[in-house]
């Protein structure tokens, strides 16, 4: 098989090479297309390996890109360990004064970030010198930015943990009409909290949020950074990006206590 037909079975494996190579197949008039179509779709039939190796490889870039992202953010922390730990009237769950601090990067339709809220709740029963950062990160499109924008103006009635467990366990997908009940339920007034939610504080939070997150080229939600409160520089702080379990937490949080 000729180093051409390889290259052409390459270029059908994803459409991302697909549209790399437009401009040359355009070229082709239909007849030869679908010429080329054929003998792609029969090499790949005989040959599978080409599939499995691309994918593979792939794969494998799509990692090596990942571990220079995670590197990066853990070293961009340490321009960014006020933010962090200290932004005023960021909600705070656990003990207030604790030593160690477990700061979340998340969004309400986040299923992962869904999991991990009874792993950091148990985490905090566990650790009564924990203090939980809740950044709301709301990345999922305009209904995330709706619970997050209920849940700062709940934090301002005092009422932020009890409320973000709800909309936790809120059956999704998420309407304004299921939000606004969860408010409710948790003894929020809602008329104020409707008000609240407009409010250039709620929009400057969230706002802050956003742009910290695209700073520390976060890959998603949810996303930890984990140190002893009172850190000054990112050497001893855990970044650790996506779903984890309670044993890497717990072993995070020994490390700083």
């Amino acid at each position: 098989m000729s180093r051409l037909m390889k290259k052409l079975a390459i270029v059908a494996l994803t459409p991302a090479l697909a549209v790399m190579a437009t401009a040359s197949y355009a070229a082709f008039s239909d007849t030869q297309q679908k010429e080329i179509q054929a003998i792609v779709n029969t090499y790949l039939q005989s040959n599978p390996q080409v599939i499995i190796s691309a994918l593979q490889n792939f794969q494998q870039k799509q990692m090596q890109e990942a571990e220079q992202t995670i590197k990066q953010t853990q070293k961009e922390a340490s321009k960014f360990v006020k933010e962090l730990f200290h932004t005023a009237n960021d909600p705070v769950g656990g003990n207030p004064k604790g030593t160690v601090t477990v700061v979340e990067f998340f969004d309400y339709q986040c299923p992962h970030c869904v999991d991990m809220t009874p792993i950091i709740g148990g985490a905090i029963k566990k650790n009564p010198n924990l203090r939980v950062i809740y950044k709301e990160f709301p990345i999922r499109g305009p209904m995330s930015e709706y619970a997050s924008r209920a849940a700062l103006a709940a934090n301002m009635q005092g009422k932020y943990p009890a409320f973000h467990d709800a909309l936790m366990q809120t059956k999704q997908p998420y309407t304004k009409e299921a939000i606004l009940a969860a408010a409710k339920s948790v003894g929020l007034s809602v008329e104020k909290l409707q008000k609240d939610m407009d409010s250039n504080e709620v929009s400057n939070q969230i706002q802050a949020n956003m742009k910290l997150g695209q700073e520390l080229k976060l890959l998603g939600t949810p996303a930890f950074f984990i140190g002893k409160t009172d850190a000054t520089t990112s050497s001893n702080i855990n970044y650790a990006p996506g779903h984890i379990n309670p044993e890497q937490l717990d072993d995070m949080i020994k490390k700083n206590s």
